[in-house]
């Protein structure tokens, strides 16, 4: 028997849970490299829980041991419908390796911070097993590792060229993007048995095709990549894929598929969804969540990553920025989705009742703090736009970058009964300002939503590499900076301003990382908030670093790859290069 009926609250995540709910099937079992945490900032809880809404039975095998007798992935059998896996919140390349390619001694992700619970390239590994066991069963793939290694890529950690993560690890379908629209579908599709036929025309999806397949799709309606084969022999030919991949992300309307060739098969990637409405977004925030780890953890250590955002709230998904390094137009896209006031507040008051919340909200914020309710003017110049970023190398003019929502809903969050303070801790992009609200709303984050410490990412100083990075001039920082001082003097108030900084971006010398030294200490920062730059797959950065250029203009760019290089350019944030 089951401790009590808290277990019930949560998706089952064994034969005994299955058993308590009286289950005799199972129709989805979802794999992932994360603890099981049922709360909307992991994906697979949403996913789980986007399946339980429409009346299916789910259940989770959250880190399952890849190396004993696979009784994990044993215990409950075959579902009926397909399996799901997931790498977890992270890739878990990144999530294992730094920088320098050295194995993490911790995993944020895993009770007690605890590294070695999930493998090296998890997605693939998790399916070659499941494929192994039950080659009957489909196997569906998502998350971010799938996503961002949907075609040919380059791979960091091995330092090539791999193909689409859909042949490594041999799975019948692939997910890209957020998946609680589509996941649904594939359900339904499925209700009546596996017919590839009819999940091949679904939205945001990618499978393995043959050539009979492809030739039958109409030419007006496919991108024709370079093989996978081509792009090992020629850099350029992969840097001419990832530009046609990242210009047909960036369209409001999507309507063509992307063809890739390797070997004897091609692999197709359906166009996406829409974006997400208000009313989609709030239909998945709003589900049950109990926004706690799953019981089996209790007792085996806090697990970092959840009590990071436990009592956050993410109020849009998507990012506009478009900068080289980040995936997240890659996975969530350039196009804002903004969730209601009334969901919002719901989140709020459920927050409210948790046992350990004091009063205080770690974040109203998401992928950019300040995007909230933003978007085009007229969404006709928005339908002809293939920018990768709306503020890159300068604003749209097109773009509504009003902060008067956002300063209106903090004002309604402060005046919450039962709230002492909610912070906003993701990062502010203050390229956004507008000259209406832009300082107002700075004042606002410093006087009311910032714990002394307010975060921002400039990046770099020299305006060769950032325009690489695709962000704005440090001119802006600077300003930023003294806008900060100036209020922080008005109100009395001894805040700090906390710049992010990268070091190794393609097209950065050790000499810029000398004048971003000189730079930084005269303006009296101790930098603490660093990174060496980790190329992550489907990424302009990583591009530019694998193949020495920039693909949209052929200019040859610097790159420091080897460890010695990376170390020299980092030890410019601590004043003392290396030698």
């Amino acid at each position: 028997m089951l401790q009590n009926d808290a277990y019930a609250k949560f998706l089952p995540t064994s034969a005994k849970e299955v058993k308590a709910l009286g289950w005799d099937y199972i129709d989805v079992i979802l794999f992932s490299g994360d603890a099981y945490v049922d709360h909307p900032s992991f994906g697979i809880a949403v996913i789980g829980r986007v399946l339980q809404a429409e009346g299916f039975r789910v259940a989770i095998i959250p880190q399952p041991n890849w190396r004993d007798d696979l009784r994990d992935f044993k215990k409950l059998g075959a579902p009926r419908l397909f399996f799901g896996v997931s790498a977890g919140a992270m890739d878990s390349m990144v999530n294992h390796y730094t920088a320098n390619i050295r194995l993490r001694s911790d995993d944020a992700y895993t009770p007690g911070g605890k590294a070695g619970f999930r493998p090296d390239y998890a997605v693939t590994t998790y399916t070659k097993i499941l494929k192994s066991l039950y080659p009957h069963t489909p196997v569906v793939i998502g998350g971010i590792e799938a996503s961002l290694r949907r075609l040919t890529h380059y791979d960091y950690w091995s330092n090539s060229l791999k193909p689409s993560v859909l042949i490594d690890s041999g799975a019948d379908l692939l997910v890209y993007g957020m998946g609680d629209k589509v996941i649904r579908d594939i359900a339904k599709c499925m209700q009546n048995g596996f017919n590839m036929n009819l999940l091949r025309k679904l939205n945001q999806v990618g499978f393995v095709a043959d050539d009979r397949y492809v030739s039958k799709l109409p030419a007006e309606g496919v991108i024709r990549l370079h093989s996978y084969e081509e792009c090992c022999r020629s850099k350029k030919m992969f840097g001419e894929n990832f530009t046609h991949m990242e210009t047909e992300s960036n369209r409001l309307e999507q309507t063509r598929a992307i063809v890739e060739p390797t070997g004897d098969k091609y692999m197709v990637i359906n166009a996406p969804y829409a974006q997400l409405t208000t009313e989609e977004l709030d239909n998945s925030s709003d589900l049950p969540y109990t926004r706690l780890p799953h019981p089996r953890y209790n007792g085996k250590g806090a697990i970092p990553a959840y009590e990071m955002i436990k009592h956050s709230i993410n109020i849009h998904r998507g990012c506009f920025g478009g900068c080289s390094f980040c995936t997240i137009s890659a996975h969530q896209g350039k196009f804002i989705s903004s969730r209601s006031e009334k969901s919002i507040f719901k989140e709020i008051e459920q927050i409210k009742r948790m046992a350990d919340f004091k009063g205080y909200i770690s974040d109203i914020g998401g992928p950019s703090a300040n995007m909230y309710k933003m978007g085009g003017k007229d969404l006709a110049l928005c339908k002809k736009c293939i920018r990768p970023s709306c503020l890159h190398p300068r604003p749209c003019p097109n773009l509504n970058n009003s902060h008067k929502p956002l300063i209106e809903l903090y004002r309604k969050i402060n005046a919450t009964a039962g709230l002492k303070k909610a912070f906003i801790g993701s990062g502010i992009r203050y390229d956004l300002f507008d000259e209406r609200y832009g300082l107002e709303y700075l004042r606002d984050v410093i006087v009311n939503h910032t714990s002394g410490r307010l975060k921002t990412a400039p990046e770099h100083t020299e305006d060769n590499v950032l325009k690489i990075m695709r962000k704005p001039s440090f001119k802006l920082f600077e300003k930023l900076n003294e806008d900060f001082k100036h209020i922080c003097k008005r109100e009395g108030l001894k805040y700090q301003l906390i710049p992010y900084f990268i070091s190794s971006h393609p097209g950065c010398t050790e000499a810029d990382m000398q004048r971003l030294s000189q730079k930084v200490n005269r303006l009296n920062f101790h930098l603490e908030q660093v990174q060496d730059l980790t190329p992550t797959p489907m990424t302009l950065s990583s591009v530019m670093f694998y193949t020495g250029e920039n693909p949209y203009t052929g200019e040859k760019l610097y790159v420091a790859r080897n460890q010695d290089e990376k170390r020299r350019q980092k030890s410019y944030f601590f004043n003392k290069p290396k030698r």
